[in-house]
């Protein structure tokens, strides 16, 4: 059985939110990297009937990259409040993790 990754802390640091876990992993993630894959319907849109996904255009201001504050969601996730308002998106720690092994993740 997996063991359940526990976020032991987040800390906003510069343009980067960092993230250390339970099981010793530390990662990094650029806050405009974060804003773009926000796992929000409004962001990555949302199935229809049909199962198709039509994906939403997201114009992003000016203070859309300013992180406020982040508040833990249960024990399984963060949610983010942005400079603009948006704070819809709860990203998962699994989520997380999977954006941080993308190719070049503070790139963004």
């Amino acid at each position: 059985m997996n063991q359940a990754l526990v976020l032991q802390q987040a800390v906003a640091i510069g343009n980067e939110m960092a993230f250390s876990f339970s099981d010793g992993t530390e990662i990094y993630l650029p806050l405009p990297m974060l804003r773009r894959a926000c796992p929000c319907a409004a962001c990555q849109g949302e199935p229809d009937a049909l199962g198709r996904v039509l994906r939403p255009r997201v114009d992003h201001g000016p203070k859309a990259f300013d992180l406020l504050r982040f508040e833990t969601v249960g024990g399984y996730a963060v949610q983010l409040f942005w400079g603009d308002g948006h704070s819809t998106g709860i990203y998962s720690y699994s989520y997380l993790i999977r954006l941080s092994q993308l190719p070049n993740p503070t790139a963004s």
